[in-house]
């Protein structure tokens, strides 16, 4: 990315001269490593500011096809990201019906569910890969089978999951993946929306800016060629990596539920569906706020979503499992990564312990 900084300062949508070529070669360069973590062509990336910008234009872009087509039921998780929860309520004031499916106590939603809520008039289904505060995969293969027969959209928030759990974004019938760059360790400030062919034909979306023609005209602006080549050796690595990441996190996982077991705490979400690096839970009578100041040397955790962390409420992730109030209130997450050091779990253990 240094190099790309202070070296090759082409604009890769400059095609006179050798130092935009560079740089154009350098942004297909990284399609192709981004495509291949999902088995997608090159030709199905197209580069945005992150995942919530994805999932802006995957939603809010097809809005136009939809009150055309008089299509305008769209399927979703009441456990999604905001970033697709938002733009959501945005179409429900322009006229959309909007079904928002409840997980069970697992942490995912039941694919005979979303079976049930399709109709005729259904233009989406937009379902995340791995919720962001329980680690829960949901079950993206199965809910693909179900509506392989009708005609509505499959959109995939993977911000939490791209280039850890491969195989699930593979499925062709799922249509538009949302990613960022951050979430597999490379330049924050990049992501991608994978736009599959369906039938040779990509999804009707409109832009939702205008005053270019980058990116086929969807998302206009002067490419980021620095972080879009750091987003590709990112994906790269994450690819040919996947495995010793993952023994490395299940490594952790194990130290993490031996010294949380000691203290009775209580895990959200199925831990046969959770992936190896996330986990949410609660201990009675201890007050998350409390707990993060107490492990604030040892141990940086959370209790919720990083995007709503200046907020005081409850989350609406733990609230539609049907969680207690009280177990809401405890619930503190905890992530790690295959580069975490060692992580001092008798100490977290012992101060969880000392509320109690």
């Amino acid at each position: 990315m240094a190099r790309w900084f202070a070296e090759e300062i082409g604009n890769a949508g400059s095609r006179t001269h050798e130092y935009g070529l560079r740089a154009k070669r350098a942004v297909n360069a990284a399609r192709d490593e981004i495509a291949a973590v999902v088995g997608a062509s090159a030709d199905d990336v197209v580069f945005t500011s992150g995942a919530t910008e994805s999932n802006n234009i995957a939603l809010l872009g097809l809005a136009g096809y939809a009150e055309k087509h008089g299509r305008k039921h769209i399927i979703s998780t009441a456990i999604e990201h905001k970033a697709v929860l938002e733009p959501l309520d945005v179409l429900a004031q322009r006229g959309f019906s909007v079904t928002l499916l409840k997980p069970d106590r697992s942490g995912a939603v039941r694919v005979e569910n979303i079976r049930a809520a399709l109709r005729a008039d259904t233009l989406l289904v937009s379902v995340m890969h791995v919720n962001n505060e329980t680690g829960v995969r949901q079950p993206l293969a199965e809910i693909a089978s179900a509506i392989k027969d009708h005609d509505a959209y499959f959109h995939v928030d993977a911000a939490q999951g791209f280039g850890k759990n491969i195989e699930a974004l593979r499925d062709p019938r799922i249509d538009l993946i949302s990613v960022s760059s951050h979430k597999v360790y490379g330049p924050l400030g990049v992501g991608a929306l994978v736009m599959r062919k369906r039938g040779f034909v990509r999804p009707p979306l409109q832009p939702l800016i205008y005053g270019g023609g980058q990116e086929r005209g969807l998302r206009p602006g002067t490419l980021p060629v620095p972080l879009i080549v750091g987003f590709g050796v990112a994906a790269k690595m994450a690819l040919n990596d996947a495995d010793a990441r993952r023994r490395r996190c299940e490594e952790i996982r194990r130290e993490a539920l031996a010294a949380l077991e000691s203290v009775g705490a209580r895990l959200h979400g199925d831990p046969a569906l959770t992936m190896p690096h996330v986990l949410n839970f609660s201990v009675e009578g201890v007050d998350s706020e409390a707990l993060i100041v107490a492990l604030k040397d040892i141990a940086s955790v959370s209790n919720g979503s990083a995007c709503t962390s200046q907020s005081y409420e409850p989350s609406h992730v733990l609230q539609a499992m049907g969680l207690s109030d009280d177990a809401i209130a405890g619930a503190v997450r905890l992530s790690w990564c295959h580069m975490t050091g060692p992580v001092n779990w008798p100490e977290i253990a012992q101060r969880i312990a000392a509320f109690k």
